[in-house]
């Protein structure tokens, strides 16, 4: 929603979100998606919007993995089970985790409170998003602040996803997806009317949040299962 709403600010002709249902046990959707329908009128306007979804979305989970964190407990582990799926911690849960429990110990484990699980979710597809590849959030703002440049971060992150699909299988479907789109747009960003105007210093430490909000969602193997 805060991409059509950023879109809406600058008078570019867009959908109404998208939401993409998808058959995957735990969350049961892809998100959502806006199809642009005119070229961005200048960069200050894509980096705006590409930057509009990653930070509401990172400022609303924000408060709520605190919520779950404070809610959940300490139990004594348990040995794993075959079939048991894990969900790895991004930085920002390990932090907020050890703000609320300090070390925790192989001999314990966190119980965590299932708002805690709709946040980690929040934090997957904020990552994701942010990766500097074609017309995702990250690709606008990488296009944004670099220009053409942009599609060698593009070709290096589909490069990068293909490899770890070798190392976990929650890479198969985004690196699909990535593919698809380079097979399909190619590797370049659609221009701006006016590429330009300058971004501006506020703009430029607003991307740099960014990679700060990456690095703190991001996690390279976010579910594994036990064999």
């Amino acid at each position: 929603m805060g991409h059509y709403l950023a879109c809406r600010y600058y008078d570019v002709d867009c959908t109404l979100p998208f939401f993409l249902p998808f058959p995957f046990p735990v969350s049961g959707t892809l998100g959502a998606v806006i199809k642009i329908r005119e070229p961005f009128p200048d960069r200050k306007a894509l980096f705006d919007i590409g930057i509009a979804g990653p930070i509401a979305g990172f400022l609303l989970l924000c408060p709520i993995l605190w919520f779950a964190i404070h809610a959940s407990t300490l139990e004594p582990n348990t040995p794993p089970v075959s079939g048991m799926m894990y969900f790895s911690e991004p930085l920002l849960f390990k932090a907020l985790s050890w703000l609320r429990f300090g070390w925790i110990d192989d001999a314990h484990q966190l119980n965590l409170h299932p708002s805690g699980f709709a946040a980690w979710f929040g934090m997957l597809a904020t990552a994701w998003n942010l990766l500097p590849f074609g017309q995702f959030d990250g690709g606008h703002l990488t296009y944004a602040v670099l220009g053409e440049r942009s599609r060698v971060f593009t070709l290096a992150t589909a490069a990068c996803a293909v490899i770890m699909c070798f190392f976990s299988a929650t890479w198969i479907l985004m690196t699909f997806i990535m593919l698809a789109m380079l097979w399909i747009l190619g590797p370049g960003h659609p221009p701006v009317m006016n590429g330009y105007e300058p971004l501006g210093r506020g703009r430029r430490l607003l991307a740099i949040f960014a990679i700060v909000m990456f690095v703190l969602c991001f996690t390279p193997v976010p579910l594994s299962i036990v064999p």
